[in-house]
C-alpha cells in the first residue's frame, strides 16, 4: 500500500483530500506540528508527499529542500499561488509536480496516480505481485500458487491486482470500481459483486475460494492463505 503525507494547514482541504486518498486504498498521514515536517516525514516513511506552498513557521519550499537533502520521495505541491513563478521555482527546488488551488480531486488523484507509477513502476522488479504462496503475474494476467496456474479475465486481474498491492488491508468497493471502470458513474454496484463471486469460483481451482474476504457494506481485502 502507497503511503502519502499531507502538510497542510487548512483543515477543510485536509479532511477532503484525506476521505479521497483513503478511499482510493492509500495510507495517509497528516502533519499536525507544522515544526516537525521533517521528523513526521522520516518516521512515516511516505511513497508521496503533499504539500501546500503557504505553511505556519516554514513555506513548503523550506521542507521540499529539506526532504531532498536526504530523499527522492516525490513532491506534490498544491498552493493558491499557482502562478509560472512559483511553479518554476518549485520543479527547481526538486518538486515534482504543481497543483494551483482551487482544485478538483479528480485532477488531484489522477497526478498522483501517474507520479506513483513513474516513481515506482518501473525500474524494479514489479512483475511479481506476491502474497504468501500467491503470485500475480503482472504480465500475462495469471495468478500463481506453486505450480498451479489461473488465467484470469481483465476484470479478474484488476480486481486481484488492487486487493494484493493492500497487503491485507480492505479496499473500498468504490475504490475497486474505479479501477475496473475509471469511475463510479453509470455503474451498478452489483456490477462488482457479481465480478467478485465469479472471481472466488474460479480460485477455488487453486484451493483459494477464501482467499478474498469480505467486509460487509464497506470492501474486499485477501487474507494470505494457509
Amino acid at each position: 500500500m502507497y503511503k502519502i503525507l499531507i502538510v497542510e494547514d487548512d483543515a477543510a482541504i485536509t479532511a477532503v483530500l484525506t476521505r479521497r486518498l483513503t478511499s482510493w486504498g492509500y495510507a495517509v498521514e497528516t502533519v499536525q506540528d507544522f515544526s516537525a515536517v521533517l521528523e513526521q516525514f522520516e518516521t512515516f516513511e511516505p511513497h508521496l508527499v503533499l504539500m501546500d506552498l503557504s505553511l505556519p513557521l516554514y513555506n513548503g519550499y523550506h521542507w521540499c529542500t529539506e526532504i531532498r537533502k536526504t530523499s527522492k520521495t516525490p513532491v506534490l505541491f498544491i498552493s493558491s499561488a499557482g502562478d509560472d513563478m512559483n511553479l518554476v521555482m518549485a520543479l527547481n527546488l526538486g518538486a515534482d509536480d504543481f497543483i494551483a488551488k482551487p482544485f478538483h480531486l479528480d485532477v488531484v488523484t489522477a497526478k498522483i496516480q501517474a507520479i506513483l507509477r513513474r516513481t515506482y513502476a518501473f525500474g524494479a522488479d514489479t512483475s511479481l505481485l506476491t502474497l504468501g504462496d500467491v503470485s500475480l503475474n503482472l504480465g500475462d494476467c495469471t495468478l500463481c500458487r506453486n505450480s498451479e496456474k489461473l488465467e484470469l479475465t481483465k476484470n479478474e486481474f484488476r480486481i486481484l491486482q488492487r486487493l494484493m498491492e493492500a497487503q491485507g488491508n480492505i479496499v473500498s468497493r468504490e475504490a475497486i470500481i474505479r479501477s475496473l471502470w475509471e469511475s463510479e458513474s453509470f455503474v451498478d454496484d452489483n456490477t462488482l459483486t457479481v465480478n467478485v463471486t465469479r472471481l472466488r469460483r474460479k480460485l477455488e481451482e487453486l484451493n483459494l475460494g477464501d482467499f478474498i474476504r469480505t467486509k460487509k457494506g464497506i470492501g474486499y481485502w485477501v487474507e494470505v492463505p494457509t
